[in-house]
């Protein structure tokens, strides 16, 4: 079963009468899911912006969004218009597929893995993860990669508060440590 016919079927109904809400509209959902990766060394390395493009491209299965600088900052050596990350947004059925295999393949791949932080919610009910290598996603090839990278995913919901976020994320299957 995948984690969207799960959410329409199990979960959706659950978080209904959990969260003790009057219509089926009012119960949280994912809307939108956004992976990016800041690239400072793009400026004086060109193969890291294609090496990030390529491995977003495959981590995601959607074309990546090269974001510039808005102004040059001269300590970095950075100019206006530069390339300095990548970034794509998932919606709808990719957005589904993607958080399946982030909670229930790329994370527990995690050395010393003791679950993601039930603190990173942004007061809204969205959650933003960092992960710091790109090679706990299985489609990443070890011997291909040229650097280890990291990259934030947002998770963006229709919670109102950050409790009603975390138990639709819990419900998901995300492992959020206990302490």
């Amino acid at each position: 079963m995948s984690l969207k016919q799960r959410y329409r079927e199990t979960i959706q109904p659950k978080l209904l009468k959990d969260l003790s809400l009057s219509n089926v509209h009012e119960v949280p959902k994912v809307v939108k899911v956004t992976v990016n990766r800041g690239l400072g060394e793009a400026a004086q390395n060109a193969k890291a912006l294609e090496a990030s493009i390529a491995e977003l491209a495959n981590i995601t299965g959607q074309k990546v969004v090269v974001t510039r600088a808005k102004k040059a900052i001269a300590g970095f050596k950075i100019r206006a218009g530069m390339p300095i990350g990548v970034a794509v947004t998932l919606r709808g059925d990719r957005m589904y597929a993607f958080l399946e295999r982030l909670i229930h393949l790329a994370l527990p791949r995690i050395r010393d893995f003791r679950g993601v932080s039930p603190k990173s919610f942004d007061g809204r009910g969205n959650y933003t993860l960092g992960i710091r290598e790109q090679i706990i996603f299985p489609e990443i090839s070890f011997d291909k990669i040229d650097a280890i990278r990291g990259m934030d995913v947002t998770i963006v919901t229709t919670a109102r508060n950050d409790e009603e976020g975390r138990a639709l994320l819990r419900e998901m299957g995300m492992p959020f440590r206990s302490n």
